[in-house]
């Protein structure tokens, strides 16, 4: 553990813990979720909850941006929204007689895209830009988001009516793809006779801000990955290209942010350094999305078959 103390002592670590546990009481059973919702924030991505309403994507994206102290910024969907909805849009004063930009929502720290999948291409694409490079582009001015800028999209697999499939080109800026669930009896019946998910979110507490998370950024990126890993690693990345079932194979971008996330969960676990369990964990989630298949097999469906295929030297 000597190696991986060396942040500030155990304080940060110990904050992190108490921001993990505090979500987990407002999202209950769903251990998993969190720690890879932490995950992909840690690792400087962006994440995409896909399920069924009502089972706590908008609490979770909130109970992030709380524990974290992110300002956060709701914005719903549409088929009739537009980019400058999302953007900001420059607008004539007349008493300079120049345009002034007034920045929309994505000017925020943790921005909910909820129901990202109803609104059109065009308004979809708006948020490129601003997930792959931080900043956004109006009228020929750049104008660079604030850090930290963390995504979190939100979109309903069964309800196709009026909806916007993501393109290849959007789904790859999300470094994970997580699925909240039902919840198991205990959970459902404590969720039950609790409290109010609104009350509880009120009552969270900042456990870290957002210098904290940069600490915490630049410390997991320091967790090993020995060569064998990559090897690994990289065998997952080629197999995934040469499937039979499988049109689109994964990017090295994609690789990229598989060992970026598995560096941070691997750090989440207690490690300084990064073993194939790591790389099992996060593949699905990262992966998934990602590959397009040539047949009918869903992308769930094929990154499993790549982790069972792929063996471990």
């Amino acid at each position: 553990m000597s190696a991986m103390t060396s942040l500030h002592d155990e304080t940060l670590r110990a904050r992190l813990d108490a921001a993990m546990a505090q979500v987990n009481r407002v999202l209950l059973g769903k251990p998993r979720q969190v720690k890879l919702a932490f995950t992909c924030l840690i690792a400087g991505g962006h994440l995409l909850l896909e399920d069924v309403p009502g089972v706590g994507k908008t609490t979770l994206a909130h109970a992030l941006a709380s524990s974290f102290a992110l300002e956060f910024q709701r914005v719903q969907f549409t088929s009739d929204l537009l980019p400058s909805d999302i953007i900001g849009v420059s607008v004539y004063e007349r008493e300079t007689g120049e345009f002034r930009f007034h920045p929309g929502p994505i000017f925020t720290g943790l921005l909910l895209a909820d129901e990202i999948n109803r609104a059109t291409p065009k308004t979809q694409s708006a948020l490129l830009e601003a997930m792959a490079e931080g900043q956004v582009t109006v009228d020929g001015q750049t104008h660079t988001l604030a850090q930290p800028f963390f995504v979190v999209a939100t979109q309903n697999p069964v309800d196709l009516n009026g909806t916007f499939p993501l393109p290849d080109s959007q789904l790859d800026r999300f470094m994970l793809r997580v699925s909240i669930d039902y919840p198991d009896p205990a959970a459902e019946r404590a969720l039950l006779v609790g409290s109010d998910r609104r009350d509880l979110l009120a009552q969270l507490e900042p456990q870290l801000d957002a210098q904290n998370l940069s600490a915490l950024q630049r410390e997991t990126q320091t967790v090993t990955a020995s060569s064998a890993l990559l090897d690994y690693l990289q065998a997952l990345l080629g197999a995934s290209r040469k499937h039979a079932d499988v049109r689109v194979g994964l990017s090295p971008r994609a690789g990229l942010a598989l060992l970026s996330a598995a560096r941070v969960w691997a750090w989440l676990s207690g490690r300084a350094h990064v073993i194939p369990e790591d790389i099992q964990a996060l593949f699905v989630a990262l992966a998934a999305h990602r590959l397009v298949p040539a047949r009918g097999a869903t992308g769930d469906a094929l990154a499993r078959a790549l982790l069972a295929e792929v063996a471990v030297n």
